[in-house]
């Protein structure tokens, strides 16, 4: 709870990179993710609980698949990596 008294919201769900053709997506954040329901997927049809930044349904194979497919349009964004997560701090190296 902020000093206000409400609920500290997630950051908005920003996409960071548009891989290049042939290379794969990351999608890590768990707001790729519907655990409530699966939906019909953008490209395929079939059903699939993972979400695109933008909340369309689509498999992540799909994604990979039509940015192949379709590298001119993909560069609009509608489908792209998570951004990178910042690091805490420069010495943080872990054995």
């Amino acid at each position: 709870m902020t000093r206000t008294g409400r609920k500290k919201e997630k950051p908005p769900f920003e996409p960071s990179l548009i891989p290049a053709p042939g290379a794969l997506l990351d999608w890590r954040d768990s707001q790729h993710f519907d655990r409530w329901q699966d939906r019909p997927c953008a490209l395929c049809g079939r059903p699939t609980s993972m979400r695109s930044h933008s909340g369309e349904p689509v498999h992540k194979a799909c994604a990979e698949d039509w940015i192949t497919a379709n590298p001119v349009e993909a560069r609009l964004g509608r489908f792209a990596s998570d951004a990178k997560p910042k690091s805490k701090g420069q010495g943080d190296v872990h054995a």
